[in-house]
């Protein structure tokens, strides 16, 4: 069996057949049920390394729970159902949400997901269970609803493992990560054409990007030391295990600027941009030494507005810095796949020398 078999069947639960990549021929929802298309990338709060999945919000945002209608995307097999709840948001807040995550595969190479899903077609979640979990759906056909929050999708092609990460064995708790691909490489022409008029990114890759990892680089994702890589200190699944990650990546939307995401920022996983946009974490290495970055706010803004990222753009999207420093980072790779960083909250990069006792050591 070859690694991409083994990938297959650990991402299907064994119920995967065949090689064949057979077309994406139906959008996840109407198109004019949804706004616009974010691309893969985002770092938000835990979500501290670069998001896996794009993003699909609703044309009313505000809008209540199991509003719009989800649908299969291809011939394809329900694989895999998860659910978990929250409060709702905006005007639901007061509401209890359920949210599925569906996995569907169309062979043992190619895979898609959804997750926050509000609402399942009626009776498929008992045929799911009824199957042992090996459901086939149509293209097209009616699988769910989704509102008042956006629909995730990511696609998966277990024969093209991203390049750009340095330690792929880091990612087991999230094993679809490594396998994470550009939708448009297996859309049909034409829902092709519709996805891109929908999407907000300019640069290339349009569908965004992941794994930025380079070997002896600042680049890329960090892991404390002694926390099992993407697992964390916490564990899987158990609310922190983002506090030990660390990235250096391009602002998803605007790729010309970068951000600093750290973990175990005091208060919660926070993101910055940094005042000086220099130097680039793509050129930082063993060779330069100790290297401050000043960190601020930021924000998305299209033309000279900010944007709220729920209403449509109304021009090409670009990275604003908002603050004066809300800290300073100190970061020193010592090795090519070693770094020690420090951050200081509430300090400028003229008031720190060097690190402290308080630094951290990361690997990957």
């Amino acid at each position: 069996m070859t690694e991409a078999d083994r990938a297959g069947m650990q991402l299907s639960a064994n119920h995967c057949t065949g090689t064949d990549k057979p077309k994406l021929t139906h959008l996840p929802m109407d198109p004019a049920d949804f706004a616009f298309i974010l691309p893969y990338g985002l770092m938000v709060g835990g979500h501290v390394t670069p998001v896996d999945h794009q993003y699909f919000p609703p044309t009313v945002f505000d809008s209540a729970p199991g509003t719009y209608d989800v649908y299969a995307m291809a011939d394809s097999n329900l694989v895999a159902i998860t659910t978990r709840t929250h409060p709702g948001q905006g005007s639901y807040r007061s509401e209890t949400v359920t949210d599925y995550r569906m996995v569907f595969s169309l062979s043992c190479r190619l895979f898609y997901y959804y997750d926050l899903v509000n609402e399942l077609a009626p009776g498929l979640e008992n045929e799911f269970q009824a199957s042992g979990g090996n459901v086939a759906v149509t293209a097209g056909q009616f699988i769910g609803k989704v509102g008042n929050q956006t629909l995730d999708f990511a696609v998966w092609d277990t024969d093209r493992p991203l390049a750009g990460f340095v330690n792929p064995e880091g990612y087991w708790p999230e094993t679809w990560k490594v396998y994470t691909a550009d939708p448009l490489d297996y859309y049909a022409d034409d829902i092709r054409a519709i996805a891109l008029s929908k999407y907000v990114r300019i640069a290339e890759p349009q569908s965004g990007k992941i794994d930025y990892d380079v070997d002896g680089k600042l680049i890329g994702n960090w892991f404390e030391v002694g926390t099992d890589g993407y697992n964390g200190s916490a564990g899987e699944g158990n609310g922190a295990y983002w506090t030990g990650h660390l990235s250096f990546a391009p602002y998803f939307l605007d790729p010309s600027a970068f951000l600093v995401s750290i973990g175990n920022w005091p208060g919660g996983a926070k993101q910055f941009a940094t005042k000086e946009n220099a130097p680039d974490p793509a050129t930082v290495g063993l060779e330069a030494g100790i290297v401050k970055y000043t960190l601020v706010e930021f924000g998305p803004y299209t033309g000279d507005s900010p944007w709220d990222m729920k209403t449509i753009p109304t021009e090409p999207i670009h990275l604003e810095t908002l603050s004066d420093a809300r800290g300073c980072i100190l970061v020193q790779l010592t090795d090519a796949r070693a770094l020690t960083a420090q951050a200081f909250p509430g300090s400028g990069c003229d008031q720190v020398d060097g690190f402290t006792e308080g630094a951290t050591a990361y690997e990957r």
